[in-house]
C-alpha cells in the first residue's frame, strides 16, 4: 500500500509538472527550430543578437479555448493534489479519495479537450503565422497529449485508493 501511495503521489507530481510545462513553454508549433508558436507568443530566433524575439499570439476564439482549458487543467490538478494531501491526514481509515480522483479525471478531460481543439483547429489558431506545411507540432503539444492518459490513470487510481493505517 505504501508503494502505491508513493507511486500515485509521484505520478501526480510528474503530470502536474508536465502540464505546467506544456501550458507555459514556447513550443506548441515549430518551424525549422528558428521559429515557434505557443499558447501565448509567436517567437523567432534572431541570429544577430542570439536571442528569441517574441510577439503576442493573434487572439482567436480557438486559441482562447485552448488557453483556458489548459489553465483549468493545471488548476484542477493542483487542487486535486492539495486535497489529496489534506485527505491523507483527515480522512478516516478505509475512506476513499473520490474528490481527488474526480479532480484528476476532470484535469485529464480538460487537457484532452485543449489538445484536441489545437489538433483540429491549428490552421485557424496559427492563421497569420508562416506556412503550416513547413512546420510541425512541438514538444509542449506532445506533453499535453502525454498528460491526458496519465491524468486519467491517476484519477482512476485515486478513486480506487483506500486509506489504511
Amino acid at each position: 500500500m505504501a508503494y502505491l501511495l508513493m507511486f500515485v503521489t509521484l505520478l501526480h507530481l510528474i503530470t502536474l509538472a508536465m502540464q505546467f510545462i506544456a501550458t507555459m513553454e514556447k513550443s506548441w508549433w515549430e518551424w525549422d527550430g528558428l521559429e515557434n508558436s505557443d499558447l501565448w507568443y509567436n517567437c523567432r530566433f534572431d541570429n544577430f543578437t542570439g536571442s528569441w524575439l517574441c510577439t503576442s499570439s493573434k487572439e482567436t476564439d480557438w486559441l482562447h479555448a485552448v488557453q483556458i482549458l489548459m489553465v483549468i487543467s493545471v488548476v484542477f490538478s493542483s487542487v486535486s493534489f492539495l486535497v489529496f494531501l489534506g485527505q491523507l491526514f483527515t480522512i478516516s481509515k478505509g475512506g476513499l479519495f473520490y474528490f481527488t480522483g474526480l479532480c484528476q479525471v476532470f484535469a485529464g478531460l480538460t487537457a484532452f479537450s485543449a489538445a484536441l481543439i489545437y489538433t483540429l483547429n491549428n490552421r485557424e489558431i496559427l492563421q497569420d503565422s508562416r506556412e503550416l506545411t513547413s512546420g510541425h507540432f512541438g514538444y509542449c503539444f506532445i506533453l499535453a497529449w502525454v498528460c491526458v492518459p496519465l491524468l486519467l490513470l491517476s484519477g482512476v487510481i485515486y478513486i480506487h485508493l483506500r486509506k489504511k493505517e
